[in-house]
């Protein structure tokens, strides 16, 4: 491509810094030309292996042509007119689909907005218009979105909530189970019934919202046993259950939903990234008494739901039946953690390996030791990858954890490439 031989990466970045504010951050400096699958190359025509998917939007890989194929037949009908004003069938059976696939033996109804933090705050608006309560119990290391009551969920405050408050009152943040950290789930539910008697009444708790694996809080799996208790505790005190699988949805982690591997029905899901191979749609799905809780008018957006996109989530659902994807995480997820604990043997920063699904990630801890986190570590990885070829995000509440979202559609092949390079780089790195 002469585009791709006339652009460098370091000029780019300069309008860049010129362009842009410096809070939109950006975790490497290079910037793509095109991707096909797992692959992108830059603009200098360098090839990387993708083992960020957009921050897991990428479930069905980079233009996936399925899905391209949907989106470019929307085009030549209408792409927009705003659903409130002129519906249309694809954001209909989305819906149904959607609906199908849930959890839960009780009739459901789904909405749809443009991004996960949309879709966590109308969440949070229909739970508090069913329950006529208003507060909310969100969990430490959790991540809910940027929007100011997303934040105020949001359970780490290093960089996404320094020097933007204050945020919205009556939110409340109880203990998420760690066991590797020392927090049971038995301490977590305790802390719950701590926040019942300090803080605010379980009468007036509308919801507790709670990510079936914590995402930018460093991929920390919720036993299942922590789900059905919070169930439990939720149908005795009149409380709603929202199941945030923003990024956990859209079968990263084996499952189309991560919640059903603990038997629990939520009464509301919020679904976004993956779940239309990269184009911007989110979802709310619940319990049909619930969602129909606010009154005409109290939900939507202009965007919500764009043609284009519903166009591209109803092709994402049949690249998954047609390519058992499903099938395909499990079967990664095992891959990846079987080759990272084998790396485990020889690393001792690798502290440990954790996932549900392909939703894999290695903690990093200097001599291994969980009490000191190496965030350095972790981020001289993730630099020393992509000067060899792979793109890595890091997370976690002290930034030592890397996480691995490759597409689920990338060969064997390509993912041994890429964990080949992780480990060639920890050993690079612990040369020095």
């Amino acid at each position: 491509m002469q585009r791709e031989s006339n652009l460098k990466n370091a000029s780019l970045m300069a309008r860049r810094r010129a362009a842009v504010p410096r809070g939109v951050g950006q975790s490497h400096e290079v910037f793509i030309a095109r991707g096909e699958n797992a692959e992108i190359w830059d603009v200098e025509g360098k090839r990387y292996i993708d083992f960020a998917g957009g921050i897991a939007v990428l479930n069905t890989g980079h233009c996936n042509p399925t899905v391209i194929a949907a989106v470019k037949a929307q085009l030549d009908l209408y792409t927009h007119t705003c659903f409130q004003v002129l519906a249309y069938e694809p954001y209909v059976e989305l819906a149904e689909r959607i609906n199908a696939l849930a959890p839960g033996d009780f009739a459901k109804k789904t909405m749809f907005l443009s991004t996960g933090a949309e879709a966590v705050e109308n969440a949070i608006k229909i739970a508090r218009a069913y329950t006529k309560r208003t507060a909310i119990i969100a969990f430490t290391s959790g991540y809910h979105g940027r929007t100011l009551l997303t934040l105020g969920l949001t359970g780490k405050v290093a960089p996404y909530k320094t020097g933007f408050g204050p945020f919205p009152a009556e939110i409340f943040h109880a203990q998420f189970p760690n066991a590797l950290h020392g927090v049971s789930v038995d301490e977590s539910i305790a802390s719950i019934e701590s926040i019942f008697k300090n803080d605010v009444e379980a009468s007036r708790v509308a919801a507790i919202i709670v990510e079936p694996v914590q995402g930018e809080g460093g991929f920390n799996v919720a036993p299942p046993e922590f789900l059905q208790r919070l169930r439990a505790l939720c149908d005795q005190h009149g409380i709603l259950l929202i199941a945030d699988e923003i990024q956990t949805g859209a079968g990263r982690t084996g499952t189309w939903f991560a919640v059903e591997q603990s038997d629990v029905a939520p009464d509301m899901i919020t679904l976004a990234k993956s779940m239309a191979g990269g184009f911007p749609i989110s979802a709310v799905v619940g319990r049909a008494d619930v969602m129909d809780a606010p009154a005409p008018g109290g939900l939507g957006g202009t965007y919500a739901g764009s043609p284009l996109s519903c166009a591209a989530a109803l092709a994402v659902l049949e690249v998954f039946k047609q390519e058992n994807l499903l099938d395909r995480s499990r079967q990664l997820g095992l891959r990846l953690t079987t080759s990272l604990k084998k790396m485990a043997a020889s690393h001792r920063c690798i502290a440990d390996v954790r996932g549900l699904g392909a939703m894999v990630a290695i903690e990093l801890c200097k001599g291994g030791d969980i009490h000191q986190p190496d965030a350095d570590m972790a981020k001289r990885l993730a630099a020393e990858a992509t000067q060899r070829g792979l793109i890595l995000l890091t997370c976690g509440t002290y930034g030592n954890v890397v996480r691995i979202l490759v597409p689920l559609t990338a060969s064997d092949a390509i993912v041994d490439e890429g964990l080949a390079i992780i480990d060639a780089c920890l050993t690079a790195i612990q040369a020095v």
